[in-house]
């Protein structure tokens, strides 16, 4: 054990020298990409990933018959950032979770589950297990007199690991498994729920004087209400197609901007808030580095917010630009529109684009799975957009080793592995060093490897600094 140990703090010692100047820059990317709300029809809830509340042991089979355990698999907790809690499974099986980072809500199409076949099965043992149903109300059904909270979070996260990652999940308490079948036996498909709140697009542009939109609003709400940004022009107002002003709005109702004419060439936000409970099924996708991808659960009453921005000039170019992660062409999907009275030309990863008077353009810019994007847009007038986040399109393809962090949560459990014979967390590598889900076994080794880089590095300057005192 301690030999298996020192190769693995040896390789990691390795991995970490090679890749921190990438780490580096993914930490310092990471602000900038929360702040990052631009894109075309965002909106609703962010929220912070923490610890585990219901979970059990599942077994995992790989389709080439290797096997591994998952010691803590069931149920995370997150917080809203604007207030209210949500519970969520993983869709992301072989990827680390990174217990302190922020996550957003999104569509499928920006999630993994943006090609998934069953993605509406895994709505439909959302809707028809816990938490949502009872665990005696399940426990009637399926004939488990001994089933609770912990069982029926694993067995939930092993059904939907069958169809969000395609592995045979067992959980290892024979009760949980009965719901496991169960669940997998009578899963249906189910058409993919809205998003709590979204703006759509997420901007806007024309001449002061007019009406710049439509912006359209999507609500689970019964309605959103709606402001300007601190520091909008004197005499500007939300009004809705008739020119009248609005102070809320239901779903689908368009909304606009009206900026008098005059009014000196500027930008302002449109912001929209609701309190409702996010929809089941809503995929959750980090915004501060990889991270396994989650699925709504659970949620209390919950404040989402979305924003849009409006740009007005009183001639030339008046452009606007949104971005949207497309799994589909694995890329990030730019709308660039003008609705001034002269051409905009602009500057994109190097490329001139040209966008006629009252013209769009969409392009893809391609971005790497997992890799960060940091791009922006310029135009006339002072207009500058920037655009700064994460494309995470794919689950982690069978023996992929998960970039695993420190965590707060517990470690999880080590198990024997059939296909190594050795313990492991769940790699069928037998390196042991996937993190659960919910949780990283490798907090202490990073920790003891990050101390011992220190003292290497302190040694290395002090002996440099003494055989340059030497040459001297």
């Amino acid at each position: 054990m301690i030999s298996i140990f020192r190769r693995r703090v040896a390789r990691l010692a390795a991995t970490t020298l090679a890749s921190g100047l990438v780490v580096t820059g993914a930490i310092a990317t990471a602000g900038s990409a929360a702040a990052d709300d631009n894109a075309r029809g965002t909106g609703g809830a962010t929220a912070k990933l923490g610890g585990m509340t219901d979970y059990g042991r599942v077994d995992i089979k790989e389709a080439d018959g290797s096997r591994w355990s998952v010691g803590r698999a069931g149920l995370f907790e997150m917080r809203v950032q604007q207030g209210g809690t949500l519970s969520t499974y993983c869709i992301d099986l072989r990827t680390g979770a990174k217990q302190g980072y922020d996550y957003k809500e999104v569509g499928w199409g920006e999630s993994s589950l943006h090609n998934n076949a069953d993605a509406g099965k895994i709505l439909w043992i959302l809707e028809n297990s816990y938490p949502k149903v009872g665990v005696n109300d399940l426990a009637g059904k399926v004939g488990a007199k001994g089933l609770d909270k912990s069982d029926a979070a694993a067995a939930t996260q092993a059904a939907i690991w069958h169809f969000s990652d395609k592995v045979t999940a067992t959980p290892a308490d024979a009760d949980a498994k009965l719901l496991t079948e169960y669940l997998l036996d009578k899963a249906e498909a189910l058409q993919e729920p809205e998003a709590s709140l979204s703006l759509s697009p997420s901007s806007v542009a024309g001449k002061s004087g007019d009406k710049l939109g439509p912006i359209t609003v999507g609500t689970n709400s019964s309605a959103a209400t709606l402001s300007l940004a601190p520091g909008a022009p004197a005499g500007s107002r939300i009004v809705d197609k008739d020119g009248k002003p609005v102070e809320s709005a239901a779903d689908g109702a368009q909304i606009f901007l009206d900026v008098p004419a005059g009014t000196a060439d500027g930008t302002t936000d449109l912001i929209a808030r609701a309190g409702t409970e996010v929809p089941l099924g809503r995929a959750f996708v980090s915004i501060d580095g990889p991270s396994q991808t989650l699925i709504l659960a659970g949620s209390s009453r919950s404040s989402v917010t979305a924003k849009a921005t409006a740009a007005w000039a009183k001639k030339g170019a008046v452009p606007a630009v949104s971005v949207a992660n497309d799994c589909v062409k694995g890329g990030v999907s730019v709308l660039a529109t003008n609705e001034g009275d002269e051409d905009w030309t602009f500057d994109l990863k190097g490329t001139k684009y040209t966008v006629p008077a009252g013209g769009t353009k969409t392009l893809t810019v391609p971005v790497a799975e997992d890799a960060a994007y940091d791009f922006t847009v310029t135009g006339p007038n002072g207009f500058e957009k920037s655009f700064k986040g994460v494309l995470d399109c794919k689950t982690a393809t069978p023996g992929t080793k998960p970039t695993v962090a420190p965590s707060e949560s517990p470690s999880p459990v080590a198990s024997e592995s059939p296909a190594t014979g050795g313990s492991t967390t769940g790699s069928s590598t037998g390196d042991g060093d996937l993190a659960e889900t919910g949780s990283s076994s490798a907090t202490p080794m990073i920790a003891g490897v990050a101390a011992a880089l220190v003292v290497i590095g302190g040694g290395a300057v002090f002996f440099l600094r003494r055989k340059k005192a030497a040459g001297q």
